[in-house]
């Protein structure tokens, strides 16, 4: 393994420390073991995967339960493509619809049907019990605004803010 010195030449990596890589492997499965529970319970309940539940969140939040399909793709920060068959499968369900965009004949519109609300509304009492089965009840408080604070100082960090930045939810 390589270790991490105080005194690397400029040009070596800055490795991270034995106390850092904890943190960093202990988060890395944390998040694997955390999206992993909710996908199988969001599957288990309606069958859908974490990310089909957080479309359908998005555009239930949405005025009109309607959002731009490359709006929801920057929201759900997903791959234009990735959301256009995510979409598909919505669809095929009834959950959502597409529809043309009244004011660029370019665009499309992903709407939430009102199947896809009741589907939502049905499966978000399990999925907030697992959510706060697995995160929240095993925080302080004190820990738990902690946590929010780290990730929003760590998201805000990340969240390019020169226009054209090459995202993937912009291809």
């Amino acid at each position: 393994m390589l270790e991490y010195t105080e005194t690397a030449p400029a040009d070596e990596p800055h490795w991270l420390t034995d106390e850092e890589q904890r943190i960093w492997r202990a988060y890395m499965q944390a998040v694997t073991l955390l999206e992993d529970h909710l996908d199988r319970q969001l599957q288990r309940d309606a069958g859908m995967p974490h990310v089909y539940y957080g479309l359908l969140v998005k555009l239930a939040e949405a005025p009109r339960r309607r959002l731009r399909m490359t709006e929801l793709a920057r929201r759900a920060k997903i791959t234009r493509s990735r959301l256009s068959h995510a979409v598909a499968r919505l669809e095929k369900n009834g959950w959502v619809r597409r529809e043309d965009c009244p004011s660029d004949k370019r665009g499309q519109l992903a709407v939430l049907t009102d199947e896809g609300y009741e589907v939502l509304a049905r499966t978000a009492p399990g999925h907030v019990a697992a959510v706060r089965q697995a995160l929240f009840d095993r925080l302080t408080l004190e820990q738990q605004q902690s946590l929010g604070q780290m990730m929003s100082i760590i998201a805000e960090g990340l969240q390019p803010k020169e226009v054209g930045a090459d995202l993937p939810w912009l291809r």
